[in-house]
């Protein structure tokens, strides 16, 4: 009584025919440790000149100037309504004047229902005339389940 394993269609004169992928998986591995070793060190170094200590408070009080968007797109500032487009860019223009030192910040602050275009144009008008303090503010509002 003999033992035959495998399918009995096959007989010994077949011949496998799968690929054998071992010398595949040889070649990868030698091209992966090639790429690994040819890839350059990063040994360059950058000094940066970091300042020490505590820095003085500053003695002078930054002014703040809040500019809201209301649900129906009117737009105030510190509370006065704005009358238009040339109002609005007057009193931009005036708060970038001078070194960026003493500029007011300007908190730009939307609300939940304004125009995503017009709180967007008054962010624009306010970088194009020159404001670097500019900030968002009252986001809660746009917090989840409120």
């Amino acid at each position: 009584m003999g033992m035959n394993v495998g399918s009995e269609s096959t007989t010994e004169d077949e011949g496998i025919v799968d690929i054998n992928t071992t010398p595949l998986i040889d070649v990868m591995l030698v091209l992966l440790i090639m790429l690994i070793i040819t890839i350059p060190l990063q040994t360059q170094a950058v000094s940066i000149d970091l300042p020490q200590g505590n820095p003085p408070p500053s003695t002078q009080e930054t002014p703040v100037v809040t500019l809201a968007v209301d649900f129906d797109n009117t737009i105030t500032w510190n509370g006065q309504p704005i009358s238009g487009e040339d109002d609005l860019q007057a009193r931009l223009r005036e708060a970038a004047t001078g070194p960026a030192e003493t500029q007011p910040e300007v908190h730009l602050q939307p609300n939940r229902l304004a125009d995503y275009k017009t709180v967007v144009h008054v962010m624009a008008d306010a970088q194009r005339l020159g404001v670097t303090k500019l900030g968002i503010v009252g986001q809660e509002q746009f917090a989840e389940g409120q």
